[in-house]
């Protein structure tokens, strides 16, 4: 039981990566270089959601 358990909560986790890095990536392009995202939004996606 402990396998399904883990592969749903990877399954939850990529989901939730992809969601912020979609809308991470989908921000104007001034309000990327405001936050200092710009180039870096799978980087910040993945501190987001792996830690």
């Amino acid at each position: 039981m402990a396998f399904f358990n883990t592969l749903n909560t990877r399954f939850r986790q990529h989901a939730a990566y992809r969601r912020t890095r979609h809308e991470l990536e989908s921000l104007p392009f001034d309000v990327k270089v405001d936050l200092d995202l710009n180039g870096r939004e799978r980087d910040v996606a993945k501190a987001a959601i792996y830690g």
